[in-house]
């Protein structure tokens, strides 16, 4: 690991540590050997909830001595268990003449549209696989013309359907290609007459995979109660975004323990194709707890 593990904040742990001390029920905790309390403050700042924070030092404090003596080694051994709850997909795997559909769901604003073009323009140009897009986001004109424009760019075919009726014929006219990307309108996942609407798409389209896209600067709660109400859409795997605009990502440990879904993507800017990296759990644990930053192929 490059140049050992050095936390990339850089934040004071007077800053987010000192405000937990002073307020939570941390300060009525049994104290903590100087180490150990200084990691649950790196955890903290990260922002991972009080009890995960306490309970990641809880079972580094009940290992071997030397790993809660020395910094370097309880910060691997705090990688290491992070990313043993981490589970991932790897990459979509598209073969020739498959036509594999792969749908992309989510709320509003979590970048589903500019996700669906990183991953054709990655599969089309980097891969030189034959892909076709399907939208069904007619509820907002830029986005379809924003699909649009990058199908055009790429040379490659799209259709804009709105019926479950017509996501089902536009499947079938792609069934020999490598791979069908289907992008969906961003629904809240407290609509539940549009969450069933969308079941309905889905269910025309007969999907391999769905992929729930999730924006990491959102709050916990927030990610949570899209995983509960998007799960009857058949969810298959979570992509997580905005990665570049997080404050702190311990939230993912809490996404991960509470849907049981793995992770396939992660993308941490607008560029395409750039930006947008197969999920993979060392890094994942790494990034989570501020070893290093996100980063594209």
């Amino acid at each position: 690991m490059r140049g050992g593990l050095r936390r990339r904040s850089g934040r004071s742990l007077s800053g987010g540590w000192g405000r937990w001390m002073s307020g939570s029920r941390l300060s009525q905790q049994p104290k903590l050997p100087p180490l150990l309390s200084n990691l649950l403050g790196e955890l903290l700042d990260a922002d991972f909830d009080e009890p995960a924070a306490r309970e990641l030092i809880d079972r580094l404090r009940r290992e071997a001595a030397a790993e809660a003596s020395d910094i370097r080694a309880a910060r691997l051994r705090l990688v290491s268990m992070i990313e043993s709850e981490l589970r991932v997909t790897g990459p979509i795997r598209a073969a020739t003449g498959a036509g594999r559909v792969v749908a992309l769901v989510g709320p509003t604003g979590v970048g589903k549209t500019t996700t669906i073009a990183k991953l054709a323009a990655n599969y089309r140009l980097r891969d030189n696989r034959r892909v076709g897009l399907v939208t069904v986001d007619t509820y907002r004109i830029a986005a379809v013309e924003q699909l649009r424009t990058y199908a055009e760019i790429i040379d490659l075919p799209m259709e804009v359907v709105s019926t479950p009726r017509e996501v089902g014929e536009a499947v079938k006219r792609m069934r020999d290609f490598d791979l069908v990307l289907m992008d969906t309108a961003g629904r809240s996942p407290r609509d539940e007459v549009r969450i069933r609407e969308l079941r309905a798409l889905l269910a025309e389209a007969h999907p391999d995979e769905v992929h729930l896209v999730l924006s990491s600067a959102a709050s916990s709660r927030g990610l949570l109660a899209a995983v509960d109400n998007f799960t009857p859409v058949g969810v298959t795997s979570l992509i997580v975004t905005k990665l570049d605009e997080a404050t702190g990502l311990g939230g993912l440990v809490k996404l991960a323990r509470h849907s049981g879904l793995p992770f396939s993507y992660l993308t941490d800017g607008q560029n395409v194709p750039d930006d947008i990296t197969v999920a993979e759990p060392q890094q994942m644990a790494r990034m989570i707890l501020g070893f290093e930053a996100a980063s594209g192929p």
